[in-house]
């Protein structure tokens, strides 16, 4: 008996469906541009975003090498019988770069401590902003222990991927290459 009214059922239902609906249902041919259309954005908001990191990582590392070519002008002395400014050192932290790098992003922080335990590095960001005001450049004299932080904001265009690299409110990735050494004894 149930099977009879579950035949009759269909039977109803298929009087009722268009013709064309019925066939749709039936045919597999679009099925795979639907999969596609549900596959292809996390896909290509995952390469975006696994493209974007390769790209930090490698910001990174530009930033890292210029930091220490240009600390060796501190370590040297040269820094300091030429009388650097901070801004100077960033323009050849700049220079060694490239064209990377955007300059007006690009902040220094020079601190000199008399041993290496007593050392502390410092953050620029205070709750998400970042903020150059209590950055320093101070290259110390012969024998002194520097610590030269460099610090650079790139701006990331992942954050509403849900993927976000940004470390700051403005949605800039906020990179920092650190370099510690002893003064060497100049003259």
């Amino acid at each position: 008996m149930l099977a009879r009214i579950a035949n009759f059922a269909i039977g109803v239902g298929q009087r009722l469906t268009p013709w064309f609906v019925r066939r749709l249902v039936r045919s597999g041919d679009g099925a795979t541009a639907i999969e596609f259309a549900l596959i292809a954005p996390p896909f290509l908001a995952m390469l975006v975003a696994i493209l974007e990191t390769g790209m930090v990582f490698f910001f990174q590392q530009v930033l890292q090498t210029s930091t220490t070519q240009a600390a060796r002008l501190i370590m040297t002395g040269q820094a300091q019988t030429q009388k650097l400014t901070s801004a100077q050192f960033v323009q050849d932290v700049c220079s060694d770069a490239g064209a990377l790098f955007n300059c007006a992003n690009l902040y220094a922080n020079v601190q000199t401590f008399t041993s290496f335990s007593g050392m502390s590095m410092g953050s620029p960001v205070q709750n998400g902003t970042f903020s150059s005001s209590n950055l320093s450049f101070s290259p110390g004299g012969p024998g002194d222990i520097v610590l030269v932080q460099v610090f650079y904001q790139l701006p990331v265009s992942t954050a509403p991927l849900g993927f976000s690299l940004a470390s700051t409110n403005t949605g800039n990735a906020l990179l920092m290459a650190t370099s510690v050494f002893r003064n060497e004894p100049y003259q």
